[in-house]
């Protein structure tokens, strides 16, 4: 069935052979949501059809507005501000909208359209626990990635792990020196927090090492290479890299630990892959690539026998793709993942989640496999994001320079808890009940938090802002999902009893239904925009808009059954739409509270 926009946005291109006898495409036109303080729902923007009216905007505002009103029974009115020609459509077809669209369990929801997307999200090292950052990485990949899919996308949520190198050897080594066999069992910690305890056991006995090679005369730059330390951490990655057996299983068995550990976070955090790819498996790829691009003549030798690509012409520099000694760089690596991650899925896009300090690598990375040839380099795309900043003193972190993802949620979910108790939320809650709503409202205002701002953005997070039952948090939201809820309970709503059209409709009653009737839109802009934060905030907005309408209408007091079961409908209609823009953010939502 073709919607009321779509129905405009035919007629207007009639509207325009019929009155200025020209051509104009439907795509020409622009429809926007009516301003709040016009009358109206929806505006259509006159500026580019005076082009071929040869009149004023608001002339042409006036004739077009009177085509479109003969045309469409559903427009019972119009006004023209200036270059706006703002549309007034009937009540009656908001209701028909209520009762075969905003109450169907599909609403919102696009048919598959065979387009297969990748979000690569989280890639963590294996030497430490998640921290902040990490929280904001898989938050944005795991709700952008569930927001594709409501658009008809098939998607796989992919993690490639940095599982080698240097920084693993690290925590190897100094659990080897000074670890006396410590497991997660004996210990009690996490696996990812024992093996992060002996990346800053060793970064602190390898500054202990340096301070003494500094006061025996070398510079701090020899001393950082002649510490024993790390010199004992470059052998063991020459040793693992040659497959030796003690080093191997030494690193199967801390990573064993680490893996075990992340599991327990991701589930803290409701976020799951379908494929994980190991740097273990892919830091020798590439280099096929680098031969390709020798031959094409996208890449050149220098007289060192490194291989470089000139992409001055293109505003960047010269890049290293190929040391002289035949190994490879982090670039090398990447353009030999991005094949296999194709290979292996063919995908139309493939979106990396990865901080704003990585543009640079990025556009270098995307230019290159373009000038390879590469067909579908076009779809790859870097979901950019800022840092996260806490207020001082806020949080407590375990290693003393970065806030430990497990602290933060922990600490979310005790704050949670307090407030609502001095609330007095919970009464009538049982002790497991509790449980379940303090998690639901500490990682509803965390996630909220970090996804309603746009990604690009730096924020500073407030762990006590967050946790607002007032204001544009997820506990506001969460808090009006569970009064709907409330109220259809009350009312033993049954949602099969047939709706009926009752007359003319509250300006609340009618802005709720302009609000939901947005929401197939939003959806599929915040898929084109890989911004969560226009879920978050259209949700904000909605909430907002049903609580005004629930000060304004009774509703279980009110003596019309028609117009009760309506405004029960709109209820039951909102909270759905609340649950289901929530849940695209990866947040649950209450249904007592």
């Amino acid at each position: 069935m073709m919607t009321l926009e779509a129905q405009i946005l035919a007629a207007l291109p009639k509207a325009v052979s019929s009155l200025y006898q020209a051509e104009m495409a439907e795509n020409q036109f622009n429809l926007q949501e009516t301003r709040k303080e016009f009358e109206g729902q929806i505006t259509v923007v006159t500026f580019p059809i005076t082009r071929v009216s040869k009149k004023s905007p608001e002339q042409t505002g006036e004739e077009i507005g009177a085509y479109l009103q003969e045309h469409i029974p559903e427009i019972v009115g119009f006004n023209v501000i200036k270059g706006f020609l703002n549309l007034c459509i009937s009540d009656e077809y908001w209701f028909n909208q209520l009762k075969s669209a905003y109450l169907n369990p599909n609403f919102g929801k696009a048919q598959a359209n065979g387009r297969k997307v990748m979000v690569e999200y989280s890639s963590p090292n294996t030497n430490k626990p998640l921290h902040l950052g990490h929280i904001r990485n898989n938050l944005l990949g795991f709700s952008v990635a569930e927001i594709l899919a409501a658009n008809g996308n098939e998607v796989i949520k992919a993690n490639l792990v940095n599982d080698r190198g240097i920084h693993i050897c690290k925590s190897m080594l100094a659990w080897q020196k000074f670890g006396n066999g410590e497991t997660p069992e004996a210990s009690g910690l996490k696996g990812d927090h024992l093996v992060g305890k002996y990346y800053v056991i060793f970064d602190k006995e390898y500054k202990k090492q340096q301070d003494l090679l500094k006061a025996e005369g070398q510079t701090e730059d020899e001393a950082k290479k002649n510490a024993p330390l790390i010199l004992e951490a470059q052998e063991m990655l020459q040793a693992w890299e040659a497959g030796d057996t003690d080093v191997i299983d030494l690193w199967k068995k801390m990573n064993g630990w680490v893996y075990a550990g992340f599991e327990q976070t991701y589930a803290k955090l409701g976020v799951d892959f379908k494929k994980f790819y190991y740097e273990s498996d892919t830091y020798l790829l590439g280099k096929d690539i680098i031969e390709e691009g020798l031959s094409k003549g996208v890449f050149f030798k220098k007289p060192d026998g490194s291989v470089w690509i000139d992409l001055t012409a293109d505003g960047l520099d010269e890049k290293l793709v190929l040391r002289a000694d035949g190994t490879s760089v982090y670039i090398t690596q990447d353009l030999g993942t991005a094949q296999l991650k194709y290979d292996d899925f063919g995908m139309d896009e493939s979106i990396y989640v990865v901080g704003n300090e990585q543009d640079y690598h990025f556009k270098v990375l995307f230019l290159i496999l373009e000038k390879l040839g590469k067909s579908w380099a076009k779809g790859l795309y870097h979901l950019s994001y800022g840092m996260v900043d806490l207020p001082s003193g806020k949080m407590k972190s375990r290693e003393g320079t970065v806030v430990d993802a497990d602290d933060l949620i922990d600490e979310m979910v005790a704050t949670a808890k307090q407030r609502t108790e001095e609330l007095g939320k919970v009464d009538g809650f049982s002790e497991e009940e509790k449980t379940k709503l303090y998690q639901m409202i500490g990682m509803g205002a965390l996630k909220y938090f970090l996804l309603k701002v746009e990604p690009k953005k730096r924020l500073l997070f407030d762990p006590n802002e967050s946790i607002d039952f007032q204001g544009n948090t997820g506990p506001f939201i969460q808090y009006t999902h569970a009064r709907i809820c409330s109220v259809l309970s009350k009312a033993a709503y049954n949602e099969q009893t047939e709706l009926q059209y009752s007359g003319n409709l509250a300006d609340t009653e009618r802005d709720l239904l302009v609000s939901l009737a947005n929401y197939p839109a939003v959806v599929e802009n915040a898929a084109q925009e890989h911004s969560p934060a226009l879920i978050a905030n259209y949700v904000y907005e909605l909430a907002k808009l049903y609580n005004k309408f629930y000060h304004e209408e009774p509703i279980l007091k009110s003596e019309d059954t028609l117009v009760k079961h309506f405004r029960l409908s709109l209820s039951a209609a909102t909270a759905a739409v609340l649950k289901k823009g929530m849940g695209l953010l990866g947040i649950q939502v209450p249904e007592r509270m």
